[in-house]
């Protein structure tokens, strides 16, 4: 009887959940970008992390999930990387995330096993609608291209396939190395491009939009948005809803739609 009333309850909240996703780029496609904060390979291990945490949850939710870029760290991790989520609400859900994620472990990278404090930068924005118009003049467009880079600084290959796209009037810098023709590369730059010139236009205006202010805080100490602890003890604690889950290892392969409808839920009261 226990286990029907809590699947009832889980039913419900993902109902009101679906209900309160009517923001006007909430059914489209998200675009996620982590970062890794200060602290080398710690951090840049702790943000490769991420992007296998929400890897997994595309692949539980039936989300396809798509890199544009990634650029590795020199030992292990990655310094930052940028993914494509399509599907139907994965911006509504998926914004949920924006902000400073804390892990605390005891760190494999430490010869000596000390407990280590390590931050990674997650900020998502809406794939622009191709009904949506966007306009990028060609002489506000600063191109490079490059050769791409693998793990270690390893060539991925022999060409200048990887691109740069600066946005002058912004100052908005998108890249992608993700295919082996620069053209594919391009394409997907131009794609991101868009969708962050159209967010900035958006929160020009509508400045009530505090949620993405919030999302370029600093990554330090103060800022953080969730908590994940390994050592001393296991627990992983959302520290704007309070909502927590001791089984860390199912929330770092994907299991992350409570915290995501808590936040939800708690917006919109």
């Amino acid at each position: 009887m226990e286990n029907s009333v809590n699947e009832l309850e889980i039913k419900l909240a993902s109902a009101e959940v679906k209900a309160i996703l009517s923001g006007e780029s909430d059914f489209n496609n998200a675009i996620i970008s982590i970062n890794s904060g200060a602290g080398g390979t710690e951090s840049q291990d702790w943000a490769q992390m991420l992007l296998r945490m929400y890897t997994r949850w595309g692949e539980r939710n039936g989300y396809k999930a798509e890199i544009l870029d990634i650029q590795y760290g020199d030992e292990a991790g990655i310094k930052s990387a940028t993914v494509i989520f399509s599907g139907d609400y994965a911006y509504g859900y998926l914004k949920a995330e924006i902000g400073v994620h804390r892990l605390v472990r005891i760190s494999p990278y430490d010869a000596n096993k000390r407990r280590h404090t390590s931050f990674a930068s997650v900020f998502v924005f809406p794939e622009v609608d191709e009904n949506v118009e966007v306009e990028v003049k060609d002489e506000d467009l600063k191109v490079d291209v490059y050769r791409a880079s693998g793990p270690g600084g390893q060539g991925v290959n022999t060409t200048d396939s990887a691109v740069r796209l600066t946005h002058v009037p912004t100052g908005i810098v998108v890249q992608c190395q993700n295919e082996r023709s620069q053209h594919k590369n391009r394409s997907s730059a131009m794609r991101v491009l868009k969708a962050r010139i159209f967010e900035a236009e958006q929160e020009k205006l509508n400045a009530e939009k505090k949620e993405q202010e919030q999302s370029k805080k600093k990554i330090e100490w103060g800022s953080q948005i969730r908590s994940y602890v390994l050592q001393p003890y296991r627990l992983v604690k959302d520290l704007r809803t309070n909502h927590e889950m001791g089984n860390v290892d199912a929330v770092l392969d994907g299991d992350i739609g409570s915290f995501i409808e808590a936040y939800l839920l708690s917006t919109n009261n």
